[in-house]
Formats: structure tokens, sequence, C-alpha cells
């Protein structure tokens, strides 16, 4: 790996809300019902903000998404 590469660092539940503007409750029901890009590391959820900004783009927090569209987008 070169000097230049860099390892994209996990994000915690703290910054992943921070960063987006919106509550816990928010992103764990992301997760539950809209397939938010997540991973549970023990009792902890752990996110790649670059994974999250391509879910955010590809519509998967949009306000009227049925869960049934947003699999149809996957």
């Amino acid at each position: 790996m070169d000097k230049d590469q860099s390892i994209e660092k996990w994000s915690s539940m703290d910054t992943i809300t921070d960063y987006l503007g919106v509550s816990r409750e928010t992103v764990l029901q992301w997760i539950n019902n809209r397939n938010m890009p997540a991973h549970k590391v023990g009792r902890l959820w752990k996110f790649k903000i670059s994974e999250v900004d391509k879910w955010i783009r590809s519509g998967g927090a949009a306000e009227n998404l049925s869960t049934e569209e947003a699999k149809d987008r996957e």
C-alpha cells in the first residue's frame, strides 16, 4: 500500500449523527427499515462515511421511500 493511500476509519454513532444532523433514533430506524450501511461491532454500530454518503445519494434516506422501493434501488 502506498503512503498516499489512506484507509478510511470507522465512524461511531455519535460521529454519524453529527455528520448527518439527525438523531440516534433516526439512524437506528434507517438501519432497520431502509438498509442504511452499518456494521455491528460488539454492541456498537460503526459506519464508513463513504458508504453512508453513497446510500444517501442513491435515495436511501428519502422521506417518501418505502422499504420495497429501497430494495428495488439496490
